[in-house]
């Protein structure tokens, strides 16, 4: 297993990232293609953007309260 991988998707489920931003950050990452369109959210096609760049940036803007 990727250890980058391993270590962001730890921290995204420590730090109580939307489930839907981490679902697609790991799409995203993997090059997985996209969900059907009826079921896309913002977080999900946030999370896969960031994902696909390898971004590790922008998980505390999904932090759910």
């Amino acid at each position: 297993m990727n250890q980058f991988y391993y270590d962001a998707v730890t921290k995204m489920e420590q730090m109580g990232v939307d489930d839907e931003y981490i679902q697609g950050w790991q799409c995203g990452f993997l090059q997985n293609p996209k969900r059907e369109e009826q079921r896309l959210t913002d977080a999900y096609e946030a999370g896969y953007n960031d994902g696909e760049e390898k971004n590790t940036d922008n998980f505390g803007e999904w932090v759910q309260a």
